[in-house]
């Protein structure tokens, strides 16, 4: 893949060939679920987003939005905001933004606007922050029933591919021991099974196409919230990483069924 690493490029992983931004927008349209990765501190990465819900939305069937930056006890403020009965001030407050997201909201604003304007559903899809700190400090055994609760159902902590993946990860921002990866492994798939419950019951529920807007982290190689969504439900699905591309890259088919090479 080498010959096509370019900024602006956009790679079809089944051809390893590079495709159009038309051709990605027709080939991911027939499906139900498409997860979109991102930097998050990459304000590029969040224009896209908005490039490929708008072609999306005026091409084909309007969509929802599920977004990682949102728990599930946020629902009913998220509602409110996008049905005009409270105003961005007050959503920013009642969400508590800066507290619990550690990136501008300058770089979501747009996203989130267009998505009100045309009247569709940002769905709120994480675990609450404070109960998946809890497990990153001290595991899953230490929560009470009323946070294990709020929390999905099953938490598969048995995928060797998706540990070894992280694992390397944690070891290239940290040398804690061996206790203290095994917590924040469990936090990793705390958010990832929530999530990917969430979505599964929506979708189970609805006949709605749903877009996830998410870290890549979550999406690379599918280890994360594809995988575990449809371990829950079997749905045509896509999966897009937005990749920056600063320097000698190993970019790997399976990443992603469609890779965009982006700026830093």
């Amino acid at each position: 893949m080498q010959g096509h690493l370019r900024i602006g490029r956009i790679i079809h992983s089944k051809t390893g060939k590079a495709i159009s931004f038309d051709q990605l927008i027709d080939q991911v349209a027939t499906r139900r679920l498409i997860f979109i990765g991102e930097v998050h501190n990459n304000p590029e990465h969040h224009l896209i987003q908005v490039q490929i819900l708008q072609a999306l939305m005026s091409r084909y069937a309007p969509r929802t939005v599920a977004m990682e930056f949102f728990n599930k006890t946020q629902q009913p403020v998220l509602d409110q905001y996008m049905n005009g009965s409270i105003t961005e001030t007050v959503f920013l407050k009642d969400v508590a933004w800066d507290k619990n997201w550690a990136y501008p909201y300058r770089f979501y604003r747009p996203l989130l606007l267009m998505t009100k304007e045309k009247g569709r559903k940002i769905l709120a899809i994480n675990a609450p922050n404070n109960i998946v700190r809890k497990v990153a400090r001290s595991g899953l055994s230490s929560l009470d029933p009323s946070e294990r609760n709020q929390l999905a159902g099953h938490i598969n902590l048995k995928d060797e591919s998706h540990r070894t993946y992280l694992r390397k990860i944690y070891e290239k921002h940290t040398h804690q021991d061996l206790k203290r990866f095994d917590f924040f492994y469990q936090a990793q798939c705390v958010w990832e099974d929530t999530m990917a419950e969430n979505i599964a019951k929506y979708l189970s529920k609805s006949k709605e196409t749903l877009v996830v807007l998410a870290g890549n982290g979550h999406i690379i190689n599918k280890y994360g919230i594809p995988n575990r969504t449809l371990s829950r439900i079997k749905i045509p699905m896509a999966t897009i990483v937005l990749q920056p591309l600063t320097g000698p890259l190993n970019i790997e088919r399976k990443m992603a069924d469609y890779i965009w090479l982006t700026g830093n």
